[in-house]
């Protein structure tokens, strides 16, 4: 079990050309600040921002959601920290 309530690390995303700060719980449940601004919280402007960013990189840009394998993954080494450090 863990003894913290919430961890957090910021990375650069390339599916948003962002950098993002993912947060993972004491429950093991995340969340990112990416998917709340380029899918929960997006607006006109944003998305006007998204698309300029994507015609300048030249490539779709777009949140993968929750499930992203940056979230996954940034998870997953903390489950494997916690299984490693004996109680």
């Amino acid at each position: 079990m863990v003894d913290w309530q919430v961890t957090a690390t910021t990375i650069y995303c390339d599916a948003v050309d962002d950098d993002v700060t993912i947060m993972v719980y004491k429950d093991w449940s995340t969340r990112c600040t990416g998917y709340k601004k380029y899918v929960e919280s997006l607006n006109e402007e944003t998305a006007k921002m998204l698309k300029r960013k994507a015609k300048r990189l030249g490539r779709n840009l777009g949140c993968e959601g929750p499930l992203d394998y940056r979230v996954t993954g940034y998870r997953d080494i903390l489950v494997g920290h916690d299984k490693a450090i004996p109680t």
